[in-house]
């Protein structure tokens, strides 16, 4: 393990690489895996931080950072992610976030990590933050970031229901982190009748991360001027063509407010935050 050498010798560091630019679903095949050797030592004057990764996290955002950008996304890219399109040409490594111990440092200053202020811009900053006794829905609550914006809610005093993908996350949900409800997506037909089932819920805020079917059946039972807030579609990034969402009149009928966002537009709330 990487810390248990000595402070400023020379020691081996693996890195995964993309062979081209991905198409669809990451294959095996489109990688391979290099070592180099690095110094374990921030060099002076500098302020970088030189960390030992334990954990590392694989987020649903890192699919754009594998893919070559379509001409017509050219101006979209320099206004929404910058990182992935303008400044991540072939041969350069991707961002990404995880756990690590920093072995040397020459930065004074950390920020708390990406799931933590998306999850507190999205319910706060976004649209208007929801007040005590609200229905919030999160799809892919299970997930880093759901797990915190229904907490959240929790404190705020919400009535919070999430879905996810198997019956183990649902425990999760609600016998740890406090969800009045919770499903799973993938043993449920008609979605629209699952939400339909769970007792009392009518959607006053939800918090959508998977697009879609689900999106679908949540414009269903959406209360009247209801809230959306977008931070992510999960179920559409590999797909050659999105998924066609019939129940987009509800929109117009319920008066509903839908804002998109990513983090990156919210760093500045990282004070109140933490």
């Amino acid at each position: 393990m990487m810390e248990k050498n000595n402070f400023g010798e020379e020691v081996k560091n693996k890195q995964v690489i993309f062979r081209d630019y991905v198409t669809g679903y990451p294959k095996e095949s489109d990688m391979y895996v290099a070592t180099n050797t690095i110094k374990l030592k921030v060099p002076q004057g500098s302020n970088a931080v030189l960390v030992n990764n334990l954990y590392l996290s694989c987020d649903p955002t890192m699919q754009f950072r594998m893919r070559s950008v379509p001409a017509s996304l050219g101006s979209v890219s320099e206004h929404y992610v910058p990182v992935f399109f303008v400044l991540t040409p072939r041969k350069k490594p991707i961002n990404g976030f995880g756990v690590a111990k920093v072995l040397d440092s020459g930065h004074p200053n950390f920020n708390a990590g990406m799931p933590g202020i998306t999850a507190y811009a999205g319910l706060y900053e976004v649209n208007s933050p929801p007040k005590k006794g609200d229905h919030v829905f999160i799809s892919a609550a299970s997930g880093a970031v759901g797990q915190l914006v229904g907490q959240f809610s929790k404190l705020m005093g919400c009535y919070v229901v999430g879905s996810a993908g198997s019956e183990q996350k649902v425990d999760l949900l609600k016998n740890k982190l406090g969800f009045d409800n919770a499903f799973n997506y993938k043993e449920e037909p008609d979605l629209d009748a699952a939400l339909k089932s769970i007792e009392e819920l009518t959607i006053d805020l939800y918090f959508e991360q998977v697009g879609g079917k689900m999106l679908d059946a949540v414009l269903l039972n959406m209360k009247v001027q209801g809230r959306i807030t977008i931070c992510g579609m999960i179920s559409q990034y590999n797909l050659p063509q999105p998924e066609t969402l019939k129940n987009l009149v509800h929109i117009v009928y319920k008066r509903l407010s839908i804002k998109g966002f990513t983090h990156r537009d919210h760093h500045h709330v990282y004070p109140k935050f933490l």
